[in-house]
C-alpha cells in the first residue's frame, strides 16, 4: 500500500497546545477589531460587553490599535445615562489590500480599504491565462494604481490576495476533450514572482472560496451561519460557508460544486460546468448562429439572444437545483446564493428558476434561494477581503502580523 499524499493530523494535537501570552494579546486585539468592524459606533463599554473582555483590557487595546491607525473615535455622545460615550469606528484608511482574480479569459485587479470599499480597479482580457506573463502585467497595473499615493498611504498597503480556478494551470478548457496539460509556471510560481516584483506578501485562494467570502461580507446583519454559493462565470465557481466558517480544504480547493454530476447522456455523465456555465451559453449561442465575445458581455444584443438564453436559463436552473440538493445533503445550509457575471436581471431570473426546480425535488428542508450582490467583482473582492481578514481579524490565523507590530 502506498503512503497517503496528505499526512494525517490528529485533531487534538492542535487543541492540546496552550497559547503564549503574546498570542492571547493578539487574539484579543483581533476580537476587538472584529467587534468594531461589524458593529461600528460602539463605545468602549459596549465593545467590552460584546467581546467578553474586561473594560480595562479593551481600553488598552483601543489605545494600541488607534496608535496603529486602525480605528478612529467619533464625537462624544452626551445626554445619555452614565458616563459620556465615545463611538469607535474602523479607520477606512488604516489598511489597504489588493485583490486579483486570474480567470480563464480575464484578470480583475482591485484595491480596497479597511471598510472593504473598492478604491481603484483595472481589468485585463486575454485569449488564455498565460501564467508566465501575468505576474509582471499585474505588478505593472498595481504600480500604476499607487503611483500617486503619498508615502504614508503606500505604507498601509499590506497584502495581495490572488484567486484563480484550481485547474487553470493544468488545462485551458477543462470541458472539452483533447486539451492536455499546459507547461509553464504553477500557481505557487505566480505567487512568488508577484511577491518579488511588488514586495508585498501574496496569498493564493480558490476563486469560488474568495467569491463566497465576499458574498458573506455583503450579506446584511445578522449574517448566515451557513450558505451555499454558486457563481455562474466562464465556468462555475462554488463556495460553502458551514458552521460559521469558510470551507477551504487542505489545499484551498474545497467546494468545487460545478464539478458535481447532474446529467447523463449517451456520451457519459455531465457536470454542472458543462450545462450552467457562461461557456456553455456561448457554445449554444454559436450553434444558433450568434457569434458573441465572452469578454464583452455588456455589449451583447440580449433581445436578439433571448430565445437561446431562455432555454439555457431553464437547463441551467435544472442543473443547479440538483447541485444545491446534493450539496445540502452534505452541509446543512438554509440559504443558497446564485450569482452570475451576466446582467442583474438575468441573475434574478436564474435564481428564481433554480428555486422553482429545487421545489420540485423531494427535499424536506426549508431553504431560501436568492440572487447575489456582487456579480463579476466577487472573486477579486473576496481575495482582497480575505487577506485583510487574515491579517487583522482572524483569531485562527495568528501567524499573520499583529496590527500593533507593524
Amino acid at each position: 500500500m502506498s503512503e497517503p499524499e496528505i499526512p494525517t493530523i490528529d485533531l487534538f494535537d492542535r487543541s492540546a497546545k496552550g497559547m503564549q501570552h503574546h498570542g492571547l494579546r493578539r487574539a484579543n486585539e483581533r476580537a476587538v477589531l472584529t467587534v468594531i468592524g461589524f458593529n461600528p459606533g460602539l463605545s468602549n463599554a459596549e465593545i467590552a460587553r460584546v467581546s467578553g473582555l474586561a473594560p480595562q483590557t479593551v481600553s488598552a487595546i483601543l489605545n494600541d490599535i488607534e496608535a496603529a491607525g486602525l480605528i478612529t473615535r467619533g464625537e462624544v455622545l452626551r445626554g445619555r445615562r452614565g458616563q459620556p460615550a465615545t463611538p469607535i469606528f474602523l479607520n477606512a484608511e488604516g489598511a489597504y489590500s489588493f485583490g486579483v482574480e486570474i480567470g480563464w479569459r480575464h484578470a480583475e485587479l482591485l484595491v480596497i480599504d479597511l471598510h472593504a470599499k473598492v478604491v481603484d480597479r483595472r481589468h485585463l482580457d486575454y485569449a488564455e491565462a498565460d501564467l508566465s506573463a501575468l505576474p509582471r502585467q499585474l505588478a505593472g497595473l498595481m504600480a500604476e494604481i499607487i503611483a500617486e499615493w503619498p508615502k504614508d498611504k503606500r505604507a498601509r498597503l499590506s497584502d495581495i490576495g490572488v484567486c484563480l480556478p484550481a485547474t487553470v494551470h493544468s488545462a485551458l478548457e477543462p470541458l472539452r476533450s483533447g486539451i492536455g496539460s499546459k507547461d509553464g509556471p504553477t500557481q505557487a510560481d505566480v505567487s512568488g514572482e508577484l511577491e518579488q516584483l511588488t514586495g508585498l506578501p501574496v496569498t493564493l485562494y480558490n476563486d469560488g472560496n474568495a467569491a463566497c467570502w465576499a458574498e458573506l461580507i455583503a450579506q446584511p446583519s445578522p449574517r448566515p451561519e451557513g450558505f451555499i454559493y454558486l457563481l455562474t462565470s466562464t465556468y462555475i465557481a462554488g463556495g460553502l460557508i458551514g458552521e460559521g466558517r469558510l470551507w477551504q480544504g487542505l489545499n484551498s480547493h474545497s467546494a468545487d460544486l460545478g464539478a458535481i454530476l447532474v446529467d447523463t447522456t449517451p456520451a457519459g455523465p455531465r457536470s454542472a460546468h458543462a450545462i450552467a456555465s457562461v461557456t456553455a451559453l456561448v457554445e449554444r449561442l454559436g450553434d444558433a448562429g450568434h457569434a458573441v465575445d465572452l469578454s464583452r458581455i455588456e455589449n451583447w444584443d440580449w433581445p436578439a439572444l433571448e430565445p437561446v438564453v431562455e432555454g439555457w436559463i431553464e437547463d441551467s436552473a435544472h442543473a443547479l437545483a440538483r447541485v444545491v440538493y446534493n450539496t445540502n445533503a452534505v452541509v446543512e445550509a438554509g440559504l443558497v446564493v446564485i450569482d452570475t457575471i451576466l446582467p442583474l436581471d438575468l441573475t434574478v431570473r436564474l435564481a428564481g428558476r433554480v428555486e422553482h426546480h429545487f421545489r420540485q425535488l423531494p427535499s424536506r428542508r426549508d431553504i431560501r434561494i436568492v440572487n447575489g450582490h456582487l456579480g463579476k467583482l466577487a472573486p477579486a473582492l473576496g481575495a482582497a477581503e480575505l487577506s485583510l481578514y487574515r491579517r487583522y481579524f482572524s483569531r485562527s490565523l495568528l501567524e499573520k502580523v499583529s496590527p500593533t507590530a507593524r
